[in-house]
């Protein structure tokens, strides 16, 4: 969008949901763990879910590309930024527990909600206390770690089609493959999920969050921002031994690293821009492929205006 179409799409967004917070020309490196990306057209965050369908309905009447983030934990986001309106949806944020069902609304930190668990003495989500992202994401990309999955938990979802349709999904429509799911394979807009837990002894549940915490800190590159997990597993083989057995630790273009301490990773280690990731990540496919044969594909998002 050009910047008059900016400013209509603004104004109109302010007087349709006036208690929202609105931006134009928002730097979207302020949202990503990796502290990269360029401009979005217009940056909104939903006061709750009655605001999220205006907007979305709107975007779609007037054909604007939305786009929606949750904590900016597994994307990066191209130096061209992003056109239309972005939304955040770090505001949907309620969590409710009832006997052993926990209901949670989709821009939660997932780590929070494993804590929550916890707290109530219920068992199912240890895997998901080191996952640094939001409920909504780990349902789209069916997220898990250290033996458990989040297609374990998962109940029921509540979420917004691309027009503003609110739809219910329920055990057995969710479509959960290895990192994929209906939520991503439909582009939906997700709202709430409701997981079902069980209760057990509080001191197990922390024991196996704490052994997970341990095995998390002592593995991944935390010091430095990174999208987690760049590559998926690929049939019959680890991404992060192909790319060590590859020599590819410690190479840097611009100022994104592949992590000296978990092949797998890609950080930030100096100013990098989201191409120098972008670039970096082409590298590392083309070396592993003419090495091993091996076409690795990636986990991570990439998305923006790539013109």
């Amino acid at each position: 969008m050009n910047m008059k179409e900016i400013l209509m799409v603004f104004k109109d967004l302010q007087q349709m949901v006036p208690k929202t917070e609105i931006a134009m020309s928002e730097p979207l490196s302020k949202h990503t763990f990796i502290k990269t990306g360029g401009n979005g057209d217009v940056f909104i965050k939903p006061f709750d879910v009655l605001d999220l369908q205006k907007i979305v309905k709107y975007a779609f009447s007037h054909d604007i590309p939305l786009t929606v983030l949750g904590k900016g934990t597994n994307v990066i986001i191209r130096d061209e930024g992003i056109r239309g309106i972005v939304v955040s949806l770090d505001q949907l944020t309620k969590v409710s527990v009832t006997g052993e069902i926990i209901t949670v609304g989709s821009g939660a930190n997932i780590i929070d909600v494993s804590r929550i668990a916890l707290q109530h003495q219920l068992s199912g989500l240890e895997f998901a206390c080191g996952i640094p992202g939001t409920v909504g994401g780990a349902l789209i990309m069916n997220a898990g770690a250290y033996g458990g999955e989040i297609s374990e938990v998962l109940t029921s979802a509540t979420v917004l089609t691309q027009s503003g349709e609110l739809r219910t999904f329920k055990v057995g429509e969710f479509q959960f493959g290895y990192r994929s799911s209906i939520f991503a394979n439909e582009n939906l807009i997700i709202l709430e999920a409701v997981f079902s837990l069980k209760t057990a002894d509080p001191t197990i549940i922390k024991a196996k969050m704490d052994e997970n915490t341990f095995l998390r800190e002592s593995k991944q590159p935390l010091e430095y921002p990174s999208c987690g997990s760049v590559f998926k597993r690929p049939p019959g083989h680890f991404a992060g031994k192909l790319i060590q057995d590859s020599g590819l630790q410690g190479t840097r273009i611009g100022g994104a690293e592949v992590s000296t301490k978990h092949a797998g990773f890609i950080v930030n280690v100096d100013n990098a821009t989201s191409t120098d990731y972008i670039q970096l990540i082409q590298h590392v496919q083309k070396t592993v492929k003419e090495k091993f044969g091996v076409d690795l594909e990636t986990e991570v998002k990439i998305i923006g205006d790539d013109s």
